[in-house]
């Protein structure tokens, strides 16, 4: 185990390197744990194909579900970044083709998010709103909004995120993002606060915004699932 900067470290578990804050309580509320795996005794078949174990053919263990598969059904190697894995480590198909769709938020989504959009926002019941940046923070722990004051979101404080549109898809019409809603508690309070978010000037690069914020939610959710 070796200490790299910006509070990071890299730790070598049995499914291979990975890169994890210093501070377990500073991880992303996008990552997931590594999965604990199938025992090898408990395991004499792999658990796709059901083919037997033998001196010729080997068990392997998928390192996001931790089950027993046999090289032909555990062969592909795909980035897990949700477990932040250094190098692309060996998972099952059905696995494999998840983390495949999660690298396009990775990829895509998470850099919108944390370039930022400009948005309209209402906090709670107040007739006044304002302009704001809102944009997640590098450690994806927080969104930060800032205008005249600035205050912050934290993600594992979101119970509920609501992406609002208009228009319709009934005979062949078509609807747009317009807005989001979220309830979350504040740092320090137990009660519900209710944040609205509508794009500003820039509607487009705002909508790509939300569009992005509501993929993360389905990945935040997950995460609290595990």
């Amino acid at each position: 185990m070796s200490s790299v900067p910006n509070g990071k470290k890299l730790v070598r578990s049995p499914s291979g390197l990975r890169m994890v804050p210093e501070n377990g309580a500073f991880s992303s509320p996008f990552s997931l744990d590594e999965p604990q795996w199938v025992p090898d005794k408990e395991c004499s078949r792999c658990m796709q194909c059901d083919t037997k174990f033998d001196f010729i053919t080997r068990k392997h263990h998928c390192r996001r579900c931790g089950r027993c598969f046999c090289d032909k059904c555990c062969s592909k190697k795909v980035a897990l970044p949700r477990m932040c894995f250094v190098d692309p480590v060996r998972q099952c198909g059905e696995c494999g083709l998840i983390s495949q769709k999660e690298l396009d938020f990775y990829d895509k989504q998470l850099k919108v998010l944390m370039a930022g959009g400009t948005f309209v926002v209402t906090v709670g019941d107040s007739e006044k709103s304002e302009t704001m940046v809102c944009r997640l923070s590098n450690n994806h722990r927080y969104i930060f909004l800032d205008g005249d004051r600035h205050f912050e979101v934290e993600l594992s404080r979101i119970s509920s995120m609501q992406v609002l549109t208009e228009g319709s898809s009934s005979a062949g019409g078509s609807t747009r993002v317009s807005g989001m809603v979220l309830q979350y508690k504040p740092t320090g309070s137990q009660e519900t606060q209710e944040l609205r978010l509508e794009p500003a000037s820039d509607r487009k690069s705002a909508s790509t915004w939300l569009v992005a914020m509501h993929k993360a939610a389905k990945l935040l959710y997950e995460s609290r699932d595990q």
